[in-house]
């Protein structure tokens, strides 16, 4: 009987309450999923997600970035508390701060982060409330490899969102993250089990999971 592949070890970038953190945790405590929250870091010592984190046993490390007058320095704190954990793939979930050349490269093709908004429409801050400007009709969540562009790295996964008469940028919000807590376990399993691969600008995902409402870039037959 062939042994099953170790877990891969992930660190979670967090900021605030850690919700995308919690979706994270409770994937990860199947026995059949293929990554394990080894370190959750955050840059600020109050937030929400830090207890989530305790609350599961799981390791935290505060790295505030007001003590570093560069980034390339905090990012150099951060990288050093994820090799003490072996970490191997890195999400960002509401991490607001952006991350240098240094750190992707040390993490290539191995950094995932969570975006409320269909990519490429409405990258950056407030999407929400873009797309309610916008007038659309349809919006969402990606799931993308983070590279040195803002919510420019290749798409992993994404999921739809209808834009319904009289929302608002709560209710909106509101939907639109819970489906994220959704489509980010399922991301991170595709690149913990390898099945998500960049080629190029695009990655190609082979042999996903039926997921109702979620749409993966590039599947493979």
């Amino acid at each position: 009987m062939t042994a099953p592949a170790p877990r891969k070890r992930v660190g979670v970038l967090v900021s605030g309450t850690g919700t995308n953190l919690q979706a994270l945790i409770d994937a990860a405590k199947a026995i059949d999923y293929p990554a394990e929250i080894a370190v959750v870091v955050s840059n600020v010592p109050t937030a929400r997600a830090l207890q989530r984190a305790s609350d599961a046993g799981i390791p935290t490390a505060v790295i505030p970035h007001g003590d570093y007058p560069e980034r390339a320095a905090f990012d150099r704190a951060v990288l050093e508390a994820l090799a003490r954990h072996r970490v191997e793939l890195v999400c960002l979930a509401g991490f607001m701060r952006l991350l240098g050349r240094e750190f992707l490269a040390a993490y290539e093709h191995r950094v995932l982060n969570i975006h409320p908004a269909l990519l490429p429409a409405f990258p950056g801050m407030h999407a929400v409330r873009q797309a309610l400007r916008y007038g659309a009709k349809i919006s969402g969540c990606t799931v993308h490899l983070v590279d040195e562009g803002t919510d420019t790295g290749p798409i992993v996964a994404q999921a739809a969102v209808p834009v319904l008469e009289g929302d608002d940028e709560a209710s909106l919000a509101a939907r639109i993250h819970a489906e994220e807590h959704r489509l980010y376990p399922l991301a991170l399993r595709l690149v913990a089990e390898g099945r998500a691969a960049v080629q190029g600008r695009e990655v190609r995902v082979e042999a996903a999971p039926a997921a109702e409402g979620l749409t993966l870039r590039n599947p493979g037959s």
